[in-house]
């Protein structure tokens, strides 16, 4: 028998990124009974995590340093000290990457739980007393089971209950999805024991939550979900941008379409906004983990079901990229092209799978000279992203990529005006300004559909919109 006190007063995260941060912080906001720590081999993260001046914290969310400045000293703490962490804990956390594999088994599609599963192994060599360990990863299916089998292998006379609680946050809404969340989800094992350990992380949400959102299942329904959830919210978002390459060929406009469809109840409006493409670390990952576990279990035709999402997802990055090529005459040598954003979307600065490195990508391996400028995306991080791809080397990236601090300096002498992430502020620019600044004729491409289209074209732009029929570039 596992030996949970009624009350948990102690918890510790292992993983300070952009799910496990603010959600311990939320926790520690809103329960100042339990002792919050959050712990990560990352140095420097757990420095920006301290640091004085909060805008300087690792992630941005809005709200976050708002909830980080009342907590943070108080009952949460960030610390590289995972040993003492864990030793001290009740409950633990595991929050840390769980990327897709670029190797052997699974290279492409499985994730890569090796991450997970130190983890698992660094909770088992320092515990010493009985702990509730909680799988807050995005994990494939059967996961709790790998990490079980770990924890059992003590040999030290430890109990322990492996509980599944996906995150469904929104990453530039996080705050908000955790103050407010559309449910909790938590999967564990039907066993007393298993139940008892459930209660126990129902009673801290319920300190914020009603009890009838939060959601009690067995533990592979609770790690399926997370995944079945932001495949089916993958599969939206490429459906529409799929509709949106048949409406510039057609001359229907996709907003109005999608307001259509929105308006119907059996659909609903969420998700259907058409854009450059899906980023983030959730998406693609959870998708081709899907496709792996279908393939796994020999279900062929599941696996090319989901598939085919990412396949219209890399379709509308690459034909957003061609439509600028083709409109500067097949040729971008010596021609300089604005990005206005390099996050995967607004709000946020994460840019994993952000559609502004494979469109960059694929400019520059025309010889465009791409400036971007983003308010919230360090310079470095941009490098990075391009260097991962290891389609050229990093002198080159180097040669054709400059990030910019001025928006106004990015499209000075630009051919083209790329909008990549749907920040509010690009809206607001004094656009005549701009015009009288760029190579005439002058091009926006409105990745995001989020500016005035007409105005802008009454300043003379030529403008490209997704969706949205041109006599003016080829579609």
């Amino acid at each position: 028998m596992i030996n949970i006190p009624d009350k948990i007063t102690s918890i510790c995260c292992i993983g300070a990124g952009y799910v496990g941060g603010p959600t311990m912080a939320v926790i520690a906001q809103k329960c100042p009974h339990i002792k919050v720590m959050v712990v990560d081999i990352n140095k420097d993260k757990i420095s920006q995590w301290n640091d004085e001046n909060l805008d300087h914290l690792p992630v941005y969310e809005p709200g976050l340093k708002e909830v980080v400045a009342e907590a943070r000293g108080r009952n949460l703490f960030f610390s590289t000290d995972i040993d003492k962490a864990i030793d001290e804990a009740q409950m633990v956390f595991m929050s840390v990457n769980t990327p897709t594999k670029t190797y052997g088994k699974g290279k492409g599609q499985a994730a890569d739980l090796k991450y997970i599963e130190s983890s698992a192994r660094k909770i088992a060599e320092v515990a010493k007393s009985d702990k509730i360990v909680v799988e807050k990863s995005t994990i494939p299916i059967k996961t709790a089971q790998a990490v079980r089998k770990i924890l059992s292998n003590t040999e030290n006379g430890v109990n322990f209950q492996v509980l599944s609680n996906p995150e469904f946050l929104a990453e530039g809404t996080a705050i908000r999805d955790l103050y407010n969340p559309d449910r909790v989800l938590i999967g564990g094992e039907q066993s007393e024991d298993g139940l008892k350990a459930i209660e126990a992380l129902v009673d801290i949400y319920a300190n914020w939550v009603q009890r009838d959102k939060i959601l009690k299942t067995n533990i592979w329904s609770s790690e399926l979900s997370k995944l079945v959830a932001n495949a089916f919210l993958a599969q939206r978002i490429s459906s529409i941008n799929s509709i949106s390459a048949l409406c510039e060929k057609t001359g229907a406009d996709v907003d109005e379409v999608a307001k259509a469809i929105g308006m119907d109840s059996r659909i609903g409006s969420k998700f259907l906004k058409a854009s450059v493409g899906f980023g983030g670390s959730c998406f693609q990952k959870d998708i081709l983990n899907l496709v792996y576990i279908s393939r796994t279990y020999g279900l062929t035709e599941v696996a090319e079901y989901w598939e085919n999402v990412l396949k219209i997802n890399d379709y509308q990055k690459f034909r957003y990229a061609d439509k600028i090529i083709e409109a500067l005459n097949n040729t971008l040598s010596d021609k300089k092209i604005a990005f206005l954003g390099w996050a995967f979307k607004k709000n946020t600065n994460d840019t994993r799978e952000s559609a502004a490195i494979y469109i960059a990508d694929t400019l520059i391996e025309d010889k465009g000279e791409i400036y971007v400028y983003d308010p919230k995306v360090a310079h470095s991080r941009m490098f990075e992203d391009l260097n991962y791809l290891e389609t050229r080397n990093v002198e080159i990236n180097k040669r054709y990529l400059h990030p910019v601090n001025d928006p106004y300096e990015a499209m000075k002498g630009a051919y083209a005006v790329a909008v990549i992430t749907e920040w509010d502020e690009f809206r607001d620019y004094d656009w005549e300004k701009i015009y009288d600044n760029m190579i005439k004729p002058a091009y926006i491409f409105d990745g995001r559909n989020i500016l005035d289209h007409k105005r802008l074209k009454e300043i003379g732009f030529i403008v490209s919109a997704l969706g949205k029929a041109s006599d003016d570039i080829p579609i």
